[in-house]
């Protein structure tokens, strides 16, 4: 696979990760769901230059780039809580694996934080084929827990 098909499959996965509007108001009072959304909204904000940059679409600046992987890394960790019991509940996208096999989504998420802590160091070594690879690394953490906790499409009641 080229890395033009493979830069494509990567940003119609982040697309799809953004396209989760449920052209409604969140029934929960606290809105985990939303909030949830938000932050995964961020991490598609930051990671998108950075996957041009991998991708030879954009200039690779290091203090830029440095500053996009810090920036995700601060976000890596906060999605998480808003997956907790209270955050189950209709219309999600997110399947019930992610209830029913809580120890598979905690590896997924650790493999996540992995992937973007790796980054972060890759981004301050300056060595580009190794940020290239780290950017990889990060989107297919992404992919992963997609296709393995996330519905294609808004499960309803």
């Amino acid at each position: 696979m080229t890395r033009h098909k493979k830069f494509t499959l990567a940003l119609l996965g982040v697309a799809l990760l953004t396209a989760c509007d449920r052209g409604g108001r969140d029934p929960h009072p606290q809105q985990l769901q939303s909030k949830r959304l938000a932050v995964f909204k961020q991490f598609t904000k930051a990671l998108e230059p950075m996957g041009l940059v991998a991708r030879d679409r954009r200039d690779y600046i290091k203090a830029e780039f440095s500053e996009q992987a810090r920036a995700l890394r601060s976000l890596s960790t906060q999605p998480w809580l808003y997956f907790s019991a209270e955050g189950n509940y209709r219309p999600t996208r997110a399947r019930p694996e992610v209830w029913s096999q809580p120890e598979d989504f905690k590896r997924a998420q650790s493999r996540f934080l992995s992937s973007v802590n790796q980054l972060v160091q890759m981004a301050d070594s300056g060595d580009l084929p190794a940020i290239k690879t780290g950017v990889d690394e990060v989107q297919k953490s992404c992919k992963n827990c997609h296709d393995q906790f996330r519905s294609e499409t808004v499960l309803r009641d």
